[in-house]
């Protein structure tokens, strides 16, 4: 029998407390990883609540409001803590800010960065300024730095960090995200799913979730629907998240005449989720730059409902093994809404439900991929 490994995961997040991709991932492993061997302990920033939801596995080291200094002081000081309870075989962070305290704790130890994407330049994208970038590249590339392997969720995700990191090609290795396919896979029928939301029987609807910030092409997929609504004139759009551009993008919407087709939902509970994917007739992610891999692809997929996507950095890669169809000829409004179009017409065929809750079931869930990440686990401790 193989022998079980003890792994560290530093987080940023807790899911349950701060929704977002990352932390959906960390969570992920923190309960797939034991069933492929991986003794997992977490930590995170946030309340008591991370200790006892997880039954002890995953602490917080800090509140995310607390001030910096607090919660690097907390990530030094409860690592220091766990190692003197017991030393991990492999460390694996998830975020650099809350791995960078810890490196002189575990200098003897392996370490292995999951890259979820480029810190410094998501930050740019977001509006701060040079300084904020170097100051977030220097703290990555110091963590990355003494890795004996980076998992990355995309081709694009590696060569992001060959370029920006000059992280070396033969200590990457490419794990696609993973979603609780069985969770998403709802019993509800797409009738049954909109009337529990309140959404028209008899229109077409389509749904997009992304936070609403510049890079996610959210202006972009509200252009498409004046061009959309030419051709199909009773279409709807859902689009869930909060974020900075909320007033903006409602301000887009009545300056294009789209009440009555876009509307905006603000934030979507995790257990309303997947009835949000099975009442759709397609999801959207229209995003311009910086994606990786896009969980929200796989998500619609495993709810049964077909996702268009942008051509931009990961997501051909997690949809053109079902259908090249999927994916975008190029960014903007005129490029989605003519394939919005041509998806609702029946020009474009999709692949149907049960083709996409296949192969999502197949390639991204929560077994499958945490078989990999284990396989890179012992990978690493192999050659120590």
């Amino acid at each position: 029998m193989t022998e079980r490994i003890d792994s560290l995961q530093i987080g940023m997040h807790w899911f349950r407390e701060r929704p977002g991709g990352l932390d959906r991932m960390f969570m992920a492993l923190i309960q797939s990883l034991p069933a492929q061997g991986v003794d997992v302990r977490g930590l995170v920033a946030g309340t008591g609540n991370v200790q006892t939801e997880t039954n002890g596995l995953v602490q917080a080291f800090a509140g995310e409001r607390d001030g910096l200094g607090a919660r690097l002081r907390g990530a030094r000081r409860h690592s220091i803590r766990l190692k003197r309870a017991r030393a991990p075989d492999v460390v694996a962070s998830h975020f650099a800010l809350y791995a960078a305290p810890t490196l002189g704790v575990f200098a003897r130890v392996p370490r292995i960065v999951h890259f979820h994407g480029p810190w410094a330049a998501e930050s740019s994208a977001s509006g701060r300024g040079k300084l904020s970038h170097a100051v977030r590249h220097a703290i990555e590339q110091t963590v990355y730095r003494g890795a004996r392997r980076h998992i990355v969720l995309s081709q694009a995700f590696a060569r992001v960090l060959q370029t920006d990191y000059r992280i070396p090609e033969e200590s990457i290795r490419v794990v696609p995200g993973c979603v609780d396919v069985a969770r998403f896979d709802t019993p509800h029928t797409k009738a049954q799913a909109r009337e529990r939301l309140g959404l028209h029987q008899d229109r077409p609807q389509l749904f997009c979730i992304r936070r609403l910030v510049p890079r996610m092409g959210l202006e972009d997929l509200i252009d498409a629907m004046f061009v959309v609504k030419q051709s199909v004139p009773d279409v709807h759009l859902t689009i869930a998240g909060k974020g900075m551009l909320e007033a903006q993008l409602r301000a887009r919407i009545a300056a294009r005449g789209l009440e009555s087709h876009v509307t905006l939902a603000g934030f979507v509970s995790d257990e309303d989720l997947p009835l949000w994917y099975r009442a759709a007739d397609l999801s959207v992610v229209p995003t311009v730059t910086l994606e990786g891999f896009g969980l929200t692809t796989v998500e619609s997929l495993a709810a049964g409902t077909p996702v268009l996507v942008t051509p931009v950095g990961g997501l051909p890669e997690a949809v053109a093994p079902l259908s090249a169809g999927l994916v975008l000829p190029s960014i903007g409004f005129n490029a989605i809404g003519r394939g919005i179009v041509d998806c609702l017409l029946g020009t474009h065929p999709l692949p149907d439900a049960e083709s996409c809750r296949q192969y999502a079931r197949s390639r991204f869930d929560y077994a499958a991929v945490a078989s990999q990440v284990a396989a890179v686990y012992r990978e690493v401790l192999d050659q120590s």
